[in-house]
């Protein structure tokens, strides 16, 4: 069973979270709801008992047992459930939610959530039951009408972040063969995160190769240099080929007017897409629907 950022839970309600920055939810073999959202914007600590193989950034572990997870919206990661028998907890959160003053610490400061730190971690059966009991109590917070219930639960995930921080890493790890081909994968990965476009009301935000290096927290002459290596065409090509191929795929299989399609691909007026489709393509959007 393959799941990309693993998301079983019933009742996940997407403008809920979006609302208040937070939601905590179970995992696990029996849930009967299996909900497409997708977190681009959040990140998440997870825990999971039972056999996996996750993917996060250029590298990759196999785990087989209970195993503490962060993942970054930043750092393209996909999970694939081994086991037939999983279960676990999971909470996704904005970084505005966990920061309660422009003095608190950056989460991409953390090392449990940069590109180059550490997401996965084994825990023994004492750490499992001890980790376990603060995503309990955070369902049952959640739920409550306490006043101050987002302190207790930033509460909860600081002493989860700070108790793993503490543990040994999990040194499983399998890397890519040079720093090109890292930067590379992370790249590719990132820009296919962005699609497929889902609703047209949300533009595309990273259309630049500054746009990803930004992201990827590399400068970008670094990452133009590494694709380029890599797979013999520059960072722009690659954009390039899936806003088009994108576009394309809207243009043939949705009702979207041209216009909304170009928004929802960044493109300000609608002018400017069909000047850049044309440019690209030798044709305009409009013949696509002919």
């Amino acid at each position: 069973m393959k799941d990309h950022n693993i998301t079983q839970a019933a009742d996940f309600n997407t403008s809920d979270l979006k609302l208040k920055g937070f939601k905590v939810y179970e995992v696990g073999s029996d849930c009967a709801v299996i909900p497409t959202y997708n977190r681009r914007d959040f990140y998440k600590i997870g825990i999971n008992t039972g056999q996996n193989l996750i993917h996060y950034a250029d590298r990759g572990i196999e785990t087989d047992g209970t195993i503490l997870f962060f993942g970054n919206p930043h750092i393209p990661y996909s999970w694939e459930i081994l086991s037939p028998d999983f279960h676990g907890f999971a909470c996704v959160f904005t970084e505005e939610f966990l920061k309660v003053n422009d003095r608190s610490e950056s989460l991409h400061e953390c090392p449990l959530f940069k590109i180059s730190g550490t997401p996965i971690f084994n825990l023994s059966a004492e750490q499992k039951v001890f980790i376990t009991s603060l995503f309990q109590k955070m369902i049952e917070e959640q739920e409550t009408d306490y006043v101050f219930k987002d302190d207790l639960i930033r509460n909860y995930i600081n002493v989860i972040i700070h108790e793993s921080m503490k543990m040994q890493p999990s040194e499983n790890f399998f890397k890519h063969k040079n720093a090109s081909s890292r930067i590379t994968s992370l790249f590719l990965d990132l820009l296919e995160r962005q699609f497929p476009i889902e609703t047209k009301d949300t533009p595309l935000t990273l259309k630049t190769p500054q746009d990803y290096a930004q992201s990827l927290a590399v400068h970008v002459n670094h990452l133009n240099r590494s694709v380029k290596e890599i797979t013999g065409k520059p960072t722009t090509a690659h954009i390039t080929e899936r806003i088009i191929s994108e576009a394309k795929a809207l243009l043939h299989h949705t009702d979207w007017s041209i216009a909304d399609i170009g928004y929802s691909l960044g493109f300000e007026y609608p002018s400017y897409f069909n000047n850049y489709f044309k440019r690209l393509t030798g044709t305009i959007p409009k013949s696509l629907r002919m």
